[in-house]
């Protein structure tokens, strides 16, 4: 298992919604992401768990892809992956924060 962290700024607070949202289950081949309010002065941070290791780059490539379209600030992202691959991650994030934000971006 590896845990990474990654923190972003530069975003928006999100003030259509005060209460976490779960996106995705957590099973072979997907994950489960967690978005949820937090006063982080600014930023969005963002915790992976993961048991694919050695794959921090790929994971800030996405991250920085999703953060380009969702510019979000004082959010707290929690991500437990299980292998899920580039594509599924941006999809269950994309969905996570179209919830939390009412698809304000």
């Amino acid at each position: 298992m590896e845990t990474l962290e990654f923190e972003y700024s530069g975003g928006r607070t999100a003030l259509t919604r005060n209460e976490p949202v779960l996106s995705g289950v957590l099973g072979s081949g997907n994950l489960e992401v967690l978005v949820e309010p937090a006063d982080l002065g600014g930023a969005c941070r963002i915790v992976v768990e993961t048991a694919a290791v050695g794959f921090g780059e790929t994971w800030r490539a996405v991250l920085d892809d999703v953060f380009a379209r969702w510019p979000v600030a004082d959010i707290r992202i929690s991500i437990n992956d299980a292998g899920a691959t580039p594509a599924v991650v941006s999809l269950r994030l994309d969905q996570a924060l179209k919830a939390y934000t009412g698809g304000v971006s």
